[in-house]
Formats: C-alpha cells, sequence, structure tokens
C-alpha cells in the first residue's frame, strides 16, 4: 500500500475479502427464523461464531482461482478501449501467482 502499488493492492484486498468469505460458517437457515426477542442471547461477543480454519492447501485453491479468473476475464476482453482493464487484471494475477510461487509447496 504504501508503495501505491494499485494492482497488488486490488488483488490482495480482493483475495483477502474472499478468503475471509471462505472462512465463513455456513448460518442455518432455521435459526434465522427467529424466536422472540427476550430470548436472544445478552452480552459481548455472543452474536460471534466460530470460524473455519482454512488449510494451506485451501488458501492456495483460493487465490490460485482468484488469479485464474482474472486470467480468464482478460482473456475474454478483446476490445481495444479494454487494454487498461486488461492490463490491470494480468498485473493483478501476477501478484497472486508470485505469492503462490513464493509458498512452500502443499
Amino acid at each position: 500500500m504504501r508503495a501505491r502499488d494499485k494492482a497488488s493492492v486490488s488483488a490482495l484486498r480482493a483475495t483477502l475479502a474472499t478468503l475471509d468469505n471462505a472462512e465463513a460458517v455456513p448460518v442455518d437457515e432455521s435459526a434465522l427464523r427467529g424466536s422472540a426477542l427476550e430470548h436472544s442471547p445478552v452480552g459481548v461477543g455472543v452474536t460471534e461464531g466460530a470460524r473455519r480454519e482454512l488449510s494451506e492447501r485451501e488458501v492456495r485453491e483460493i487465490v490460485r482461482a482468484e488469479a485464474t479468473e482474472r486470467l480468464e476475464v482478460a482473456a475474454q476482453l478483446t476490445a481495444p478501449a479494454h487494454a487498461d482493464r486488461v492490463a490491470q487484471l494480468r498485473a493483478e494475477a501476477a501478484v497472486l501467482l508470485r505469492f503462490l510461487d513464493g509458498a512452500s509447496p502443499a
């Protein structure tokens, strides 16, 4: 961020958000249908649920999928008007692939 590398910042923020979403525990729909307000738990942290822990392999798969998605979208944008967006997507994919290359094998 300090280096103001927009491609890196964009790719890393989006990928961190995707990883954060992947850690979320699915909510049981019946639990959402409610109970009376007076039966609701009260206090600090009562609404916090435990999060999944992703394995290194799962993290690598998510990062690889993010990079692949960017490359696929870049390949689909063929109009000259999209040249800047294509360059940005390829740069973001390169950032993510560098992280995979630098990580230890899963």
